[in-house]
């Protein structure tokens, strides 16, 4: 008998490299925990970015601060970033406002494939012009931006008239960037999600 350590069963090695795993995955979780924003500042800095998105459109798009006073609720989502390489995918975060103060906060999420290389970052915001319209989107697990959205542009001064759109439509949509609103752009296909920021 030699002085080594006699080599510990195939069935001991397989239980100790599972608790091991079974410890990291635990350690990790508790790491993610740790920076979900729960009793953090997440809400009040995603509060503030939804602030200065309303006022930039307030002052560069004077006929948004009256479809906010018509609508029943406005969602602002100040950044989504987009990007793709055959496979595509967009992600941001927002505040659903009604009467001005937030009630909710939301993640939007849109995945696509085919030919596209690149990306950018826009902000939007969608106006629930009815209560019906609203109600079916706070009541959706997963709400997806579809053909009942309708775009308003700014007409050549830059604000947006009732010409612009139809009175009638439940939910009005704009897109910016940067430079202003992307004339062209669709939220077709974004989902919308119920998140703890």
């Amino acid at each position: 008998m030699s002085g080594f350590p006699s080599p510990a069963p195939l069935g001991a090695v397989a239980v100790a490299g599972r608790r091991a795993v079974l410890a990291f995955g635990a350690a990790t979780l508790a790491l993610a925990a740790c920076g979900n924003g729960v009793g953090g500042r997440g809400p009040e800095r995603l509060d503030a970015r939804v602030d200065a998105t309303r006022d930039f459109l307030f002052a560069r798009y004077p006929g948004t601060r009256d479809l906010a006073a018509r609508a029943q609720g406005v969602l602002i989502m100040p950044l989504v970033t987009e990007a793709g390489l055959w496979f595509g995918g967009a992600y941001g975060r927002g505040a659903l406002r009604i009467g001005g103060a937030t009630v909710d906060y939301y993640s939007a999420t849109r995945a696509s494939f085919g030919p596209q290389i690149g990306a950018q970052q826009y902000g939007s915001a969608l106006f629930f012009m009815t209560a019906e319209a609203l109600a079916q989107f706070r009541a959706s697990d997963g709400w997806a931006a579809g053909a009942d959205v309708r775009y308003a542009f700014p007409d050549g001064g830059g604000s947006l008239g009732v010409e612009t759109t139809t009175e009638l439509a439940p939910v009005i949509g704009i897109v910016f960037g940067q430079s202003g609103l992307i004339v062209g752009a669709s939220l077709a296909g974004v989902k919308y999600t119920r998140i703890v920021p």
